[in-house]
């Protein structure tokens, strides 16, 4: 599997089979997530890798009691240093960088996870002082994010995304064209040869452009049977 087929096929797994999971995957899991990319490369993250049944069962109660913590096989609990975020980033470190830099983290164990064969949920609604108080959890740290492992028990629909064209920009917010197309192939790249000025703006002038183009095309296709 490769990078793009893990992104695309990866889905949110909340029914686990009753079949434990080997450490080696659980280890590759983690070190997944102490790879992610992070702010100043601080790493202020802190992992707890939860194998205990009763644990977990209590976890499920200070998780709004979601199945995919009842049932999961190994819990991953990622927390985040914000102290060390404040130290070389200030607020911006503390309030912003820490939880992306946990968010990075668990994104690189689901995608771990999920090329490991495994199925695996993100959480992030639970009682936060409880679950410090189950792991003994210090003042410094913070629960950020909790991860569900375990063999998938269901067959999950394929995701729908919206359309590119919907939630893609170009230069500046708002900026963008119903046939996006247009702009995502190498076409750019010869309006920008012939010396025209696309305005993403304005779907008259992207039609235009498209008209143009087809045209050049055509003309460059006569020559060339000309000289045949």
């Amino acid at each position: 599997m490769d990078a793009l087929e893990c992104i695309f096929t990866r889905r949110s797994i909340r029914r686990y089979l009753d079949v434990p999971i080997e450490f080696d995957k659980i280890a590759t899991i983690i070190e997944a997530g102490a790879r992610a990319p992070n702010a100043g490369d601080i790493q202020n993250w802190r992992f707890i890798v939860v194998t205990n049944e009763q644990l977990i069962k209590s976890l499920y109660n200070v998780c709004l009691q979601q199945p995919c913590v009842y049932n999961a096989k190994i819990v991953i609990v990622i927390c985040s240093l914000p102290e060390e975020g404040e130290k070389f980033y200030g607020v911006r470190g503390k309030r912003l960088y820490s939880i992306q830099n946990c968010a990075a983290s668990a994104e690189n164990m689901l995608l771990a996870a999920h090329a490991l064969g495994l199925g695996a949920n993100w959480v992030g609604a639970f009682d936060e002082d409880k679950v410090c108080e189950i792991f003994d959890i210090p003042a410094d740290a913070r629960p950020q994010v909790i991860i569900t492992l375990g063999y998938s028990d269901e067959l999950p629909q394929p995701k729908i995304v919206k359309e590119l064209a919907f939630i893609t920009f170009f230069n500046r917010y708002g900026n963008k064209t119903e046939h996006a197309h247009t702009v995502l192939r190498d076409w750019s790249q010869e309006w920008s040869r012939q010396g025209k000025i696309i305005d993403y703006d304005v779907h008259r002038r992207a039609k235009h452009a498209g008209k143009k183009l087809k045209e050049y095309f055509v003309k460059v296709k006569d020559k060339t049977k000309e000289k045949k």
